[in-house]
C-alpha cells in the first residue's frame, strides 16, 4: 500500500485496486481509520480526535487530488506523493 503523505506523526496510505468506495487509510501510532473521499466521512476504525481532526482538514484541502489518486489507484498507476499538513 504506497504511503501519500506523512505529517505529524499521521501516515495516509491508498491501496491500489481497493474496495469502493474511494477512501484513503490513515494510521496514527496503533490506530487505523478509512476516510471516503467524497464525503470525508469515517467508514471504518478511529482515531484519537485531535488526529482525526488534523486527518480530516488535510483531506479537505487535497480532496480533488485524492480523487485523482484513487483513479490512478484503481488503474494499477503510480500514485506519487501529496504535499503534507503544514
Amino acid at each position: 500500500m504506497p504511503e501519500i503523505c506523512r505529517f505529524y506523526g499521521i501516515v495516509i496510505k491508498m491501496f491500489f485496486a481497493d474496495h469502493a468506495p474511494p477512501h484513503i487509510h490513515a494510521e496514527y501510532g496503533t490506530d487505523q481509520v478509512l476516510i471516503d473521499i467524497r464525503t470525508l466521512a469515517v467508514f471504518a476504525g478511529k482515531l484519537p480526535p485531535r488526529a482525526m481532526g488534523l486527518v480530516i482538514e488535510w483531506a479537505s484541502l487535497h480532496q480533488g487530488e485524492l480523487m485523482a489518486f484513487w483513479n490512478r489507484a484503481v488503474n494499477l498507476q503510480a500514485l506519487g506523493k501529496i504535499e503534507p499538513l503544514k
